[in-house]
C-alpha cells in the first residue's frame, strides 16, 4: 500500500487543530498549509478549497485516479482513522466502551461547541442579564460540567482508560477555543488535570508548534485560559 499523501489546510487559532494533532499521534506523514484570519474568517484561497469556505480542509491524492476533498473536522479524523490508521485511535465496537467513545468523540461538535457560541453571541448582542444570554450559559456550565464528571469518573480520558480521538476532538474546545469564548475552569479538576496530560502528548506538542506557534500553549491549558480576541468579541456584539 502506498504512503498517505495527505495535505492540511488550517486556519490559524481553528478548530483545524484537531487535524495534525491526529495525523501526529497516528505518525502519519502529511503537508500542513497555514491560513491566516482575514480579518477574522477565511482568507480567499482557503475558501476556493471549499464551496463552503470551510477550514480545516482534507486533501488526499495517495490515489491519483480518486483523489479526495473533504471537510469538516469530525469526517476528517473518523476519514484518516478508518483509511489511513486501520481505526487506530477510534473503539471498535466489540469494545465495552465503544458506546462511550461515540458519544464523546461527538460531543464536543453536537453540544459544547454550538453552545459555547450562543453564549457569545447572547453576550455580545443583549448583555449578561438577559434571561436568553442565563440560559445559554446555564447550558454550557451544565456542559462543562457533565464533561468534568466524566474525567473524574474515568481518571484518565473522555473514553475511559484509553487515549482516542474522541479527546482530540474535544482538547480544542478548552484550550484554544477559549481565544473565542472564555471559560474559567477554576474548580474543575476533572478538566484540567486532563489538559494536563494533554500538555505532556510529544504529538500534542509537535501539532501546535506547527500548527499554531505563535499560540501560547501554557495558557490554553491552563485554568485562567488565554486572552479572548476582541474583534471576535466585536463581532458577535454586532459591531464591525
Amino acid at each position: 500500500m502506498s504512503s498517505p499523501k495527505l495535505t492540511v489546510h488550517h486556519l490559524q487559532i481553528g478548530q483545524g487543530e484537531r487535524i495534525p494533532w491526529l495525523l501526529e499521534e497516528l505518525n502519519i506523514p502529511y503537508t500542513l498549509k497555514l491560513y491566516k484570519r482575514s480579518p477574522l474568517l477565511s482568507p480567499p484561497e482557503l475558501k476556493a478549497k471549499h464551496p463552503l469556505g470551510a477550514s480545516p480542509v482534507l486533501e488526499d491524492h495517495t490515489d491519483p485516479s480518486n483523489p479526495i476533498t473533504l471537510a469538516e473536522s469530525g469526517a476528517i479524523c473518523e476519514y484518516i482513522i478508518h483509511k489511513h490508521a486501520n481505526g487506530r485511535l477510534a473503539l471498535p465496537p466489540s469494545h465495552k466502551n465503544f458506546a462511550d467513545y461515540l458519544y464523546w468523540f461527538h460531543f464536543s461538535n453536537a453540544t459544547l461547541q454550538p453552545g459555547l457560541f450562543r453564549r457569545a453571541m447572547t453576550r455580545g448582542t443583549v448583555g449578561e442579564n438577559d434571561v436568553r444570554f442565563k440560559g445559554n450559559n446555564a447550558r454550557v456550565i451544565n456542559a462543562v460540567t457533565h464533561l468534568n464528571n466524566r474525567l473524574l469518573a474515568t481518571g484518565a480520558w473522555l473514553a475511559g482508560d484509553d487515549f482516542t480521538a474522541a479527546d482530540v476532538m474535544t482538547g480544542w474546545c478548552f484550550s484554544t477555543m477559549r481565544q473565542f469564548e472564555p471559560i474559567d475552569l477554576t474548580g474543575y479538576d476533572g478538566i484540567l488535570n486532563w489538559l494536563k496530560r494533554i500538555g505532556e502528548r510529544e504529538a500534542y506538542r509537535r501539532a501546535m508548534s506547527k500548527a499554531d506557534p505563535d499560540v501560547d500553549v501554557e495558557e490554553g491549558l491552563s485554568a485562567k485560559g488565554p486572552p479572548v480576541i476582541e474583534m471576535f468579541v466585536k463581532a458577535m456584539a454586532l459591531k464591525l
